[in-house]
């Protein structure tokens, strides 16, 4: 590996990706440098490489993608070079960061001046909100924001966690998707006597068990669900739900709307799902799992991050049940601490070293996209300077 320059996969257009090369960037006092140990292919990514690049739609912060851009936002690495002031406080919590250091990213970059973030909401509804490996051109100094890279360059105003000593790179490169499933914390807020929300015992039905879908089954587990109910078009990602934590699978294939809503009412007494949460990325999905919960139950849009396009929903339906729908198209920075600690916890349960599946090359980045748009046989992708193996850095 050059010092003098960075290796990067660039993406010019839906479907299209090289290797670039980058010169390595001056370090600012607030900034630092992260030498890469891995960095996930996100169902994001995916929407990108099919074309579907609008993104924050309909608000404020609605954006197309800039190509080229460097992807990749689910990042894992050691801290290659820091900044003095950087050493103090880059890190989240307040911890000291040094050189060696293994560290993840929260990829959001939030104005801090716009009226939803002076509001101090949880989740950031930043009206200019920009993140790492989606919302930055690869053709502007300093380059190398995005994670398919040998080295990422890290903002002042970026969100940086340290990642304790038990958590493996192969682990740790889980916490990005980790924080988004704090949409099942946004649903417990809701739980009430009335049986509204989520709550201890509550039957949890998740559409679509790809990465983000498996550790949806895992929060749920963890957060002390009843019964999980997965759903998927793949026998090996349902096989593979059950080792997470789930207790039913529904095989898709070749059922109507109503027979897979159905599938789930039959495992529920016939009420249907407490809670279910679409994580399957295609906006078919979600009428029936709107379908698929019970009267005062909660559905979950979390896997629809980009323009997908329109549905047909009826709205007499939803009042009839009284069901609640909560939005998601982001994390808070909060979420990365209980991440970690929640993967370091569960490591010693479940087997989450065999999440990642398959690592290639920064150089082989054509391969990876064409290797995870097929989902059999295959968990997470994820891209690794060394190729083939995680290396860990630390």
């Amino acid at each position: 590996m050059n010092r003098n320059t960075v290796k990067a996969a660039v993406m010019t257009a839906p479907g299209k990706i090289g290797t670039q090369t980058f010169p390595y960037p001056e370090v600012g006092d607030g900034a630092m440098v992260i030498a890469l140990e891995a960095c996930g292919i996100c169902g994001t990514d995916k929407h990108t490489w099919r074309g579907e690049t609008t993104q924050y739609g309909g608000t404020p912060a609605e954006t197309t993608t800039p190509f080229p851009i460097i992807p990749g936002h689910e990042i894992v690495g050691t801290v290659a070079e820091i900044g003095k002031a950087a050493r103090s406080g880059l890190e989240y919590t307040g911890k000291p960061l040094g050189v060696g250091d293994r560290v993840v990213m929260c990829p959001d970059i939030l104005c801090g001046r716009c009226w939803y973030c002076r509001n101090a909401f949880g989740f950031p509804l930043c009206e200019k909100i920009r993140g790492y490996g989606n919302h930055f051109t690869a053709t502007e100094t300093p380059h190398l924001l995005g994670g398919w890279a040998e080295h990422i360059y890290v903002r002042p105003d970026a969100f940086v966690f340290k990642v304790p000593d038990s958590l493996s790179p192969e682990i740790a490169v889980m916490t990005e998707l980790m924080a988004v499933t704090y949409n099942l914390d946004k649903a417990k807020e809701f739980y009430s006597m009335d049986g509204e929300g989520f709550g201890s015992g509550a039957t949890v039905a998740i559409q679509g068990v790809g990465p983000m879908g498996m550790l949806h089954v895992l929060k749920a587990r963890l957060m002390g669900a009843g019964d999980i109910i997965a759903l998927d078009r793949s026998d090996y990602r349902l096989a593979f739900a059950r080792t997470f934590g789930a207790d039913h699978t529904i095989n898709v294939n070749g059922l109507s709307s109503r027979e897979i809503a159905d599938a789930v009412r039959d495992l529920t007494e016939g009420r249907g799902a407490d809670v279910a949460v679409e994580c399957t990325g295609f906006a078919e999905a979600i009428p029936t799992g709107l379908d698929m919960i019970r009267r005062g139950g909660t559905y979950i849009v979390a896997g629809v991050f980009a323009e997908v396009g329109d549905i047909t929903i009826n709205p007499h339906h939803l009042a009839a049940k009284q069901a609640r729908v909560i939005g998601m198209c982001n994390h808070p920075p909060t979420a990365y601490p209980a991440s970690l600690k929640l993967l370091d916890k569960a490591q010693h349960a479940f087997p989450l070293r065999d999440f990642v599946t398959h690592v290639f090359a920064v150089t082989d980045a054509r391969a990876a996209m064409d290797r995870v748009m097929d989902i059999e046989g295959c968990m997470k992708v994820v891209i690794a300077p060394e190729g083939g193996r995680i290396v860990a850095r630390g």
